[in-house]
């Protein structure tokens, strides 16, 4: 039995007394200082990899199911397929996180969105382009506010097209086009906001009515060889990305009206050139694109993102044919525009 001084030194230097209570191992726990336990951590990670792997696919699921992402309130599906060929960043983001983790569960799942966006875009990344053709088109919506509209000219017309079409034309810019493009380019047609410039002569030119300002326009290119072409030159309304979301009513109710004036078209063989202000992925764009095809699509190299012009990261202007096989699309060296010129080589 201890002594009231050997007690009390006991219970100074830390040691219990023999009768004392013993430590609980909630106690020992709670005050360890190398952290949770390894089977803790264990579980952790476990469970963090099966959180990696089920988001690698579910964004696989959203990528592939894109056209069903509802449309209505602030027009959520029409930005996502804006923006669907930046969706494949997200496959190396996954995978570093499933390095992290060193996991190989989250490692296969990140194989599910790579096969999607492969599926959906690894045939515009190869170069589909080829010879022939026997008519040159260009696109460019030049930009009302460019300040070098003259400089533009020259790099349109050194592409050497049969057909030029311009949008966002002002008074003042057409004014200009229409003196540098004179030499190269002895028929041409302006009506609005948008031109139609030709090497070859030009017929049953007529606005086409999509808004209630001119934003479109029609004629009928007369080549020595081959038959005529109906050339479409449209600029269709502007989107917004804001607050509210993605705005495209304008947008969408021009392009049902280019729609009505195609399918109204009687010419086996047409050419549309213009600034969408949508992708060919957009489904509101549907009445449109459903009807012509995409020359970049069937015959160029890569995505050819055109806007804006400083960075490309959507495509927004194109070429879209009907009755014609295209050859070969490209884009144009930047000029003053926000917008790259779009380009093609179509057999009639």
């Amino acid at each position: 039995m201890l002594s009231p001084t050997e007690s009390a030194a006991a219970a100074t230097d830390g040691t219990p007394a023999p009768n004392g209570p013993e430590p609980t191992a909630s106690d020992s726990t709670d005050s360890d200082p190398a952290g949770p336990s390894p089977a803790r951590s264990a579980a952790r990670r476990r469970g963090a990899c099966r959180v990696l792997a089920g988001a690698a696919v579910v964004w696989a699921a959203v990528m592939a199911l894109h056209a069903s992402i509802p449309n209505a309130g602030v027009n959520a599906g029409s930005l996502f397929q804006t923006l669907l060929p930046w969706t494949g960043l997200g496959v190396p983001f996954l995978l570093v996180l499933a390095a992290v983790l060193r996991s190989r569960l989250a490692a296969v799942a990140v194989l599910a969105p790579a096969v999607v966006w492969v599926t959906l875009f690894g045939g515009a990344l190869a170069d589909k382009r080829s010879g022939g053709g026997d008519l040159t088109v260009v696109s460019h919506n030049v930009d009302e506010g460019n300040p070098d509209p003259a400089g533009t000219a020259r790099v349109l017309a050194a592409a050497g097209a049969d057909v030029l079409a311009l949008e966002e034309l002002s008074d003042a810019s057409a004014a200009v086009y229409s003196r540098e493009l004179a030499a190269a380019y002895p028929h041409h047609a302006v009506i609005g906001g948008v031109g139609i410039w030709s090497r070859h002569p030009l017929a049953d030119v007529k606005e086409v009515p999509i808004m209630p300002w001119t934003r479109a326009m029609r004629a009928t290119v007369r080549a020595p060889e081959g038959p005529p072409v109906a050339v479409y030159a449209v600029h269709l309304a502007s989107v917004r990305v804001s607050a509210a979301g993605f705005t495209t009513g304008r947008r969408n109710e021009a392009a049902r009206e280019l729609a009505a004036a195609l399918r109204a078209e009687p010419a086996p063989r047409v050419v549309v050139l213009g600034d969408l202000n949508g992708t060919y992925r957009d489904r509101a764009l549907a009445p449109v694109t459903s009807r012509l095809r995409s020359a970049q699509g069937e015959a160029g190299a890569g995505l050819g993102f055109t806007w804006p012009a400083a960075f490309p990261a959507v495509r927004i202007d194109d070429v879209l044919v009907r009755g014609m096989t295209p050859r070969a699309a490209w884009t144009l060296p930047a000029t003053g525009s926000d917008h790259l010129p779009v380009a093609a080589r179509l057999s009639q």
